[in-house]
């Protein structure tokens, strides 16, 4: 074993030379020297040896330097023996490749670091971009531009300000941090975190961000914005706004060129001088026909300072009316609302805004109080001033529940009724009249009256009829309380539909397969995004008995 190691340190000690080993290491540093490129300098007025700083050499008039890719231009420089850096003072120009080009009145160069620092007047043109700042700090070799000092970014299209900035030469990108502010002729931004991309002008957003144009405002913390086409994506607490309309929700998009816009997830439109909102999951619109649809858990309300109507349906859409001012919400297919003066359920139903004018089709049923009201056609006229107004056309019906069992019913061929204060205070019968009533003697009924007539008029106090008057001579019975069968007790075409009157604001959401509208609800629903239908007539001008298109 002694005698194997001696024979190994034996045979390393004759292969190791020293001075071959000196040799190599003088050879590899003298390699390295040839490829480190020196700072040549190509031109200048005038160059002597600076008397003030060691190993330095004093450039005067216009000079030129070259290094590796880099031609500097300036109007006087120091350069340093043993070293790359180079101080260049007066009209200072940096070009690096066919696009990059840096201006200052003052550029410390550090040649071996690939590195320079500009001061003063500096400007960075890089493509159709400059960066303006007064200190930049620019890493050659990741071609990565800093400041710190607030610095401007001008393209063809778009202004970007920050005190913080981070320009990506490689990707065109720019990162701006804190008190940033863009413009152009279109919009003004407002944030402390954005990204932009010089080259596709792009604006995506890092934090709290807010763009005006002259008529929205739009705020999002992440997304981005293409600030050529318009197109918008906002996906963190988004929301769209003016001095009258407010749209937030979980997402929202926007396309320009097309003017189409989506908005995702707890979907929210208000609109402030109409006290109107709009909800859903899903909301479509499109900025040229100003059309909006609305699917997905969608609601309709209409708010004032005593009350709010609760509306849903399945779709929900906002047109714009030929009259100027006038917007209609058109509701298809299990629509259920909920006030607490007025309930009910249809299968489709316009809303027009102008004059709160609502329109019911498809087997309507309206309750107010103990009143159950329905017709083939119903449309309430709201008013400011009076009573609103209630018209039902085609085997109108009214069923108002006395007590158990009890119920006085008035039925004709179409009816106006008039509400005061929620309460429906007085109903004119206009053609084939009934009415099927419990005769009162102060507190105590005393028998059920049964009377026809092509004309009634009738009053309502407290839920119950009031009082009856009979514009052509009527025809009826009174039939004693012992003497009732169940047969008198309903007049033809007699249905009490309680089960399906909504109780609350969340009960319009129940589908009860008993309902009119429920059966509808089993028809394919159209509801596109991008081929909502062209609105081409005023509904107001078939008010009779206007059907919406579903299709």
């Amino acid at each position: 074993m002694h005698f194997i190691f001696k024979k190994i340190q034996s045979s390393y000690s004759r292969t190791f030379h020293p001075v071959l080993f000196l040799f190599l290491c003088v050879a590899s540093l003298s390699s390295y020297a040839q490829e480190r490129k020196k700072v040549e300098i190509i031109q200048a007025g005038s160059f002597k040896q600076s008397k003030n700083i060691a190993n330095a050499r004093r450039l005067i008039g216009d000079v030129i330097i070259k290094h590796k890719e880099i031609l500097m231009y300036c109007d006087s420089a120091y350069t340093y023996e043993n070293s790359n850096r180079i101080d260049a003072f007066g009209r200072v120009h940096i070009n690096q490749g066919d696009t990059l080009h840096l201006y200052a009145k003052k550029i410390f160069y550090d040649g071996d670091k690939s590195f320079a620092q500009a001061i003063n007047d500096v400007q960075l043109k890089n493509k159709e971009a400059t960066l303006f700042t007064d200190t930049l700090d620019y890493d050659l070799e990741q071609n990565i531009a800093y400041y710190n000092c607030s610095g401007k970014i001008i393209d063809s299209t778009n202004a970007l300000t920050s005190q913080v900035g981070k320009y990506n030469l490689n990707t065109d990108m720019v990162h701006f941090t804190d008190s940033v502010r863009g413009y152009n002729g279109s919009y003004t931004l407002y944030s402390d975190d954005i990204q932009y991309n010089t080259v596709s002008e792009i604006i995506y957003f890092g934090g709290p961000t807010t763009i005006k144009d002259s008529l929205n405002s739009l705020y999002s913390e992440d997304g981005w914005y293409n600030t050529t086409t318009g197109e918008t994506n906002l996906t963190l607490n988004p929301r769209v706004f003016n001095a009258t309309q407010l749209l937030q929700a979980n997402y929202i998009g926007y396309t320009k060129t097309k003017g189409d816009g989506i908005a995702t997830g707890s979907v929210h439109f208000e609109d402030y001088e109409k006290r109107t909102i709009i909800e859903g999951n899903k909301v479509t619109f499109n900025e040229t026909s100003e059309i909006a649809t609305a699917t997905d858990s969608a609601v309709f309300i209409v708010y004032n300072n005593t009350d709010s109507l609760y509306l849903h349906a399945d779709t929900l859409r906002t047109v714009p009316d030929s009259i100027e001012g006038e917007n209609l919400v058109m509701a298809y297919y299990g629509v259920r609302f909920f006030r607490t003066d007025l309930q009910g359920v249809c299968d489709s139903l316009i809303y027009f805004s102008k004059d709160s004018l609502v329109q019911l089709h498809g087997k309507p049923v309206l309750w107010s109080d103990v009143h159950q009201l329905s017709a083939d056609y119903i449309d309430l006229r709201q008013h400011s001033t009076g009573p609103n107004e209630l018209h039902m056309k085609q085997n109108s019906f009214i069923i108002s529940e006395q007590e158990s069992d009890r119920f006085d019913q008035i039925k004709g061929k179409e009816m106006v009724g008039y509400v005061v204060n929620g309460k429906l205070k007085n109903v004119n019968v206009n053609g084939n009249g009934q009415t099927l009533y419990y005769a009162r003697d102060k507190a105590a009924t005393i028998g059920l009256n049964n009377a026809q007539s092509s004309k009634i008029f009738i009053s309502f106090n407290d839920g119950k009829i009031h009082k009856i008057a009979f514009k052509k001579q009527p025809e009826g019975t009174l039939i004693p309380l012992a003497n009732l069968t169940e047969k008198d007790k309903k007049l033809s075409g007699f249905d009490w539909k309680a089960e399906l009157r909504p109780l609350s604001k969340d009960d319009i959401f129940r589908k009860d397969e008993q309902s009119p509208a429920a059966e509808n609800n089993k028809r394919e629903i159209k509801t596109e995004t991008h081929n909502v239908p062209e609105h081409k007539e005023n509904p107001k001008d078939k008010k009779e008995n206007h059907k919406p298109n579903l299709d």
